[in-house]
């Protein structure tokens, strides 16, 4: 599949790999935040103009510091701690005691020090499941490569925290195609 990738995207999952090595907070696998993160790092790509286009060039911090926050919610999106406190289970709560036993961050999932590691930054399940996503968006708009465009529309199409921040900053997988393919569904951004 990585033969697939142009340039742009193979940056994207390099700049994750250096998003993982970089954060000091510990973790050994790519997630799709880290996706994320490298996405919005990115200039000069398709997925870098149709962030600009859609005005997320400079909402780029509020984006981070989400993903921030959701990182010490235990990687909860804001939907799942809004259901949860309906049933009466306050997460902010849970939060702030955890960490203050444990300290900042401690449900972040970080494992600093901590059991066996091979010394190796691996792809975790959703990082995998968006580059496997990423492969069927390209081609079902007619793409024979997977840019970092496409891994920007996998990271919206699947629940979960980065689809979740990006439509809080109006970037959905809708707003993303109309702005990459336009309505009569050839490319046309970048």
């Amino acid at each position: 599949m990585f033969e697939r990738f142009t340039k742009d995207a193979r940056d994207v999952v390099k700049g994750a790999y250096t998003q993982v090595e970089g954060s000091g907070e510990g973790g050994r696998c790519v997630e799709p935040e880290h996706l994320l993160l490298a996405l919005l790092d990115r200039e000069g790509g398709r997925g870098s103009f149709a962030l600009a286009a859609l005005g997320l060039d400079g909402r780029r911090e509020p984006v981070r510091e989400a993903l921030r926050e959701a990182r010490r919610r235990a990687g909860l999106t804001q939907a799942e701690t809004d259901a949860l406190a309906g049933l009466g289970i306050d997460v902010g709560e849970i939060v702030a005691r955890v960490e203050e036993a444990h300290g900042v961050g401690a449900l972040a999932g970080d494992r600093k020090g901590k059991g066996w590691w091979s010394g190796r930054i691996s792809f975790g399940r959703g990082a995998k499941e968006v580059l496997e996503r990423s492969l069927r968006v390209a081609l079902a708009q007619g793409d024979r490569h997977i840019g970092d465009e496409h891994l920007l529309l996998a990271l919206t199409s699947r629940p979960g925290v980065p689809a979740e921040v990006l439509a809080d900053h109006g970037v959905t997988y809708e707003s993303l195609v109309r702005v990459l393919y336009g309505s009569g569904g050839e490319a046309k951004a970048g």
